[in-house]
């Protein structure tokens, strides 16, 4: 499963999901951060919305819906696992 997380430096929602998907092993994911501060289409696209995680299928981005900053590590894996059955 490749996942996208538009995330900026300094966002502590965004350091927190990404600490959460880096301890989920099943399913596999390979996991891409994007500083959007690099990119004026992802910053203008995402600066009030981040973290945004995006599911890579081929060259498609399939956006997930937000993680409540409260989820735990079972809950991001249990709907992870849905969209990689789903997608």
């Amino acid at each position: 499963m490749h996942l996208i997380l538009y995330s900026k430096i300094g966002c502590h929602l965004c350091e927190g999901l990404q600490e959460k998907l880096e301890q989920i092993t099943d399913p596999p994911i390979h996991l891409e951060i994007r500083e959007i501060t690099t990119n004026p289409d992802w910053f203008d696209r995402y600066q009030y919305e981040i973290p945004v995680l995006c599911l890579q299928i081929d060259s498609t981005e399939q956006p997930i819906p937000r993680f409540s900053p409260r989820a735990s590590v079972p809950q991001v894996q249990k709907i992870l696992q849905q969209y990689s059955q789903n997608g």
